[in-house]
């Protein structure tokens, strides 16, 4: 005979478990995803300290977030193509030689050749668009060679990495293009590239209310489906701490002001008086910056929520099953490259906009600096797993290792150590962790 006062089973799995393990189960926390906010947390912490408190600054933080922009827009992308199983080594040149074309589409083609002039508002948006273009192109070529010749993406995109690279030098024979549009060189971040403070706070206000419309559809939606609800006070924690993270950012981005001679100057320009004390003008949210959260929006409801995202894990995570099952794998696996190539080529904008010219190094390296972001951030090189949000955090905490080990002083030659060290950890734990699962 049943005991009626006997206790579920569920409430009795649920006593059992410490208070951590409720807190983790009520609140849905990603243990993946806690572990490295908790490294990353170590990692600023750790060189605050042994820089003399020169990290955690607003200056540095800021020029931290510009920095990341570019690696953590591509990292986006390559979620994708790891979830589906591929590698895609030639992001970095591919990022140079759109660079390049973007630097030699504004100085040389509409100036020079079309005789467009400085300043122009539609030079920007022209060089933008050739660069976009061609970075989709250059991926719709490498993924159909993947997804229909059937040659694997390793060989493919090394090759690419050779090719694109020799390409971009080709373009100028070397040489350096610059001065870029300075509509274009709003990308790159810098006193002029930035919203100041009240859009700043504006933009992270609004971002907070989205926030919390996301929290009740979201609850909303597992009622309709009657599927289990979080807590309220789980709902309104995680809420609380995703508010205090975004006024946080844009309080610290408020908290760096422009340069002295910057402000001076741009106070005779305007015919401002400069009081005793002096003017602060601060930058605010960076556009570049702007830009990579707009990108990591947008990819993660591609990833989440659309058809296409829902068939590229499927495909990651059988593709046998995948192509039984009717979709299409060859022109999924197309698009993914395609997708890679325009987000290379908008790294590419952002990079040449911050350096004010297009050079022949442009994204050196950076293909591995994207790889290892998406692979700390939790993608798995198995293929069906991985986040957006997750890859970005990544290439947040990689652009922290290096931003501090430059504060540090440490070698160049140390630095690639350091990072290479990193990536084998990164993909080690997620052994690990996959097997453990």
């Amino acid at each position: 005979m049943t005991d009626v006062t006997s206790p579920a089973p569920d409430q009795a799995r649920e006593s059992e478990l410490g208070p951590v393990q409720r807190f983790l189960k009520a609140t849905e926390i990603d243990m993946r995803m806690l572990g490295m906010l908790g490294a990353l947390l170590v990692i600023w912490v750790g060189i605050h300290l042994l820089s003399g408190g020169l990290f955690l600054t607003p200056r540095n933080l800021w020029n931290l977030s510009v920095q990341t922009s570019s690696v953590a827009i591509m990292a986006t992308g390559m979620v994708l193509v790891i979830v589906m199983r591929n590698i895609d080594l030639s992001v970095g040149s591919v990022e140079g030689v759109v660079g390049m074309l973007m630097g030699f589409a504004q100085v040389h083609f509409l100036v020079r050749m079309m005789g467009m002039p400085l300043g122009d508002p539609w030079i920007w948006i022209i060089a933008l668009a050739i660069g976009v273009t061609v970075g989709l192109l250059i991926g719709a070529l490498q993924g159909f060679i993947i997804a229909y010749l059937e040659v694997p993406s390793f060989i493919v995109t090394l090759g690419g990495l050779l090719i694109w690279r020799g390409a971009a030098w080709w373009i100028t024979s070397g040489q350096t293009i610059a001065p870029l549009d300075t509509t274009f060189q709003l990308m790159g971040g810098g006193p002029r590239g930035s919203i100041g403070a009240a859009w700043s706070w504006v933009v992270g206000i609004v971002a907070c209310l989205a926030v919390a419309l996301m929290l009740i559809n979201g609850r909303r939606q597992r009622q309709r489906f009657k599927f289990p609800l979080r807590p309220i006070w789980a709902e309104v924690f995680i809420g609380a701490v995703i508010w205090i993270v975004v006024l946080g950012a844009v309080w610290i981005a408020n908290s760096y002001p422009w340069p002295i001679g910057i402000v001076r100057r741009y106070a005779e320009e305007n015919g401002i008086a400069v009081p005793e004390g002096g003017l602060f003008i601060a930058h605010g949210i960076a556009i570049p910056v702007l830009m990579a959260v707009t990108v990591g929006i947008v990819m993660t409801f591609i990833s989440t929520r659309t058809r296409f995202g829902r068939y590229v894990f499927a495909i990651g995570g059988n593709p046998e099953a995948a192509n039984l099952a009717g979709i299409n794998t060859r022109w999924i696996t197309m698009k993914v490259f395609m997708v890679m190539g325009v987000l290379a080529a908008i790294s590419a904008a952002i990079s040449s906009a911050r350096l004010n010219s297009s050079t022949n190094s442009l994204g050196t390296l950076d293909e591995l600096l994207v790889i290892a972001a998406a692979v700390i951030g939790g993608t798995s090189l198995a293929g069906g797993s991985g986040t957006i949000i997750g890859a970005m955090l990544g290439a947040l905490l990689m652009q922290s290792l290096q931003s501090g080990m430059v504060l540090l002083g440490i070698d160049s030659p140390l630095q690639s150590i350091v990072v290479g060290a990193v990536l084998v950890v990164a993909v080690w734990l997620d052994t690990i962790y996959r097997k453990r699962v």
